[in-house]
């Protein structure tokens, strides 16, 4: 919640959908819920992974865009700090206070280098990944001006094909001028296979690991032959962390969508076979959705469509149910084939999205149930923050 924000000031329908103590009937929708049983016992089971193995694991702020839930990250699981994807959603939890701030991506924009070198005045680590020599400099520069000093990671191109450098000859490269640049330290390496973490199989991502990891172990071993041994290396996700803590390589994690659990995560595949959201991870975010139409005998239409959700990973399903099934959807409308006519008008069903992260990025606020009652309401803090 924002210090300015007191709820009791607040009305539902007008500025929230719901307030604490409310019936789960009683929200308004659509709007996202979370289980909190559910949600804690994911945090918990990240953290105790994490400690068990060695690992550091740092929340993926980009899914959720949530102070609140981040916190919860820290307190209940552990975790170190947090991965933002943009300055300004890295800005959002600096101000909240979050003292270990890794903006996972590269920072090119003057003017976002100058917010980026700024943000250590917080009182927190910041680190930023770094992909081309000619950042190295506009990066130092930035610091040098402002007095303070950032954290960087060469990025590895481990096999997503997006930002990166591909070949050990170039990380130690870039990794000596990070060294050798006033204002600026070596911190180590990042390296996220983001290309596999929705493979089905569990042997087929694990293929896919292996070749990654056996390309940032040459990486380091490259460094420490120059003593500029890597602090941390940093990578992982919901997909492949069991990969990275054993591989001897990795020191930190970066999974981010365990806690709340998708479709598309959740139809992926654990060592034994069965989908990770039948056993590894629980659903915890829901789109609440409301049937505001039956006027066709077997579709019922729900208030949750297009704007309410992103679809680039497919539509979501009905949690729960087996008998209906969310088809369809426009802007205002989602459409459930509903063949025996059960659905009832104002019937509130709970649909597991099929992307979180950016059907979190639509929505002003989490509403936290526990035994059918509202408990907390949660702003998504970062919303919007894309630049």
């Amino acid at each position: 919640m924002n210090a300015h924000t007191n709820l009791a000031d607040l009305e539902v329908g007008f500025d929230v959908p719901a307030l604490p103590g409310m019936d789960e009937a009683d929200i308004q929708t659509p709007c996202l819920i979370l289980d909190l049983d559910a949600l804690e016992r994911n945090v918990k089971k990240m953290g105790d992974y994490a400690k068990a193995h060695g690992m550091r694991h740092r929340a993926h702020g980009k899914m959720h865009k949530s102070v609140d839930v981040l916190k919860l990250q820290i307190e209940l699981g552990g975790a170190v700090g947090v991965c933002c994807q943009k300055i300004s959603e890295a800005e959002v939890f600096a101000r909240a206070g979050i003292k270990d701030i890794l903006v996972s991506n590269q920072v090119r924009d003057p003017a976002k280098i100058d917010r980026l070198a700024r943000l250590p005045k917080f009182g927190g680590r910041v680190i930023v990944c770094v992909d081309d020599l000619a950042n190295v400099a506009d990066l130092s520069a930035a610091s040098q001006k402002h007095g303070t000093t950032l954290d960087c990671f060469v990025e590895i191109d481990c096999g997503a094909g997006r930002c990166g450098v591909k070949t050990s000859e170039a990380v130690v490269e870039i990794a000596k001028a990070i060294a050798s640049a006033p204002g600026l330290r070596f911190a180590g390496l990042q390296a996220y296979q983001g290309a596999m973490q929705h493979i089905d199989s569990f042997e087929d991502r694990k293929a896919k690991l292996d070749t990654a990891i056996a390309q940032v172990r040459e990486a380091v071993d490259a460094l420490v032959a120059i003593d500029l041994e890597p602090e941390l290396v940093s990578g992982g996700g919901t997909g492949s962390y069991y990969f990275e803590s054993k591989s001897g390589v990795f020191n930190e994690l970066q999974c981010g969508s365990y806690a709340f659990m998708d479709a598309d995560y959740g139809r992926i595949h654990d060592k034994d076979g069965k989908r990770i959201d039948q056993g590894e991870w629980e659903n915890a975010l829901f789109i609440l959705t409301s049937v505001m139409s039956h006027a066709k005998q077997h579709l019922a239409v729900v208030d949750a469509g297009l704007k309410a959700q992103s679809v680039d990973s497919g539509l979501p399903f009905v949690f729960g149910r087996d008998d209906v099934k969310y088809i369809k959807c426009s802007d205002e409308h989602g459409v459930v084939e509903d063949k025996d006519a059960v659905l009832k008008i104002n019937e509130k069903l709970r649909l597991v999205p099929g992307h979180c992260d950016p059907t979190c990025n639509v929505h002003d606020w989490y509403v936290g149930v526990r035994n059918g009652k509202v408990e907390t309401l949660w702003p998504v803090s970062a919303r919007g923050k894309a630049y």
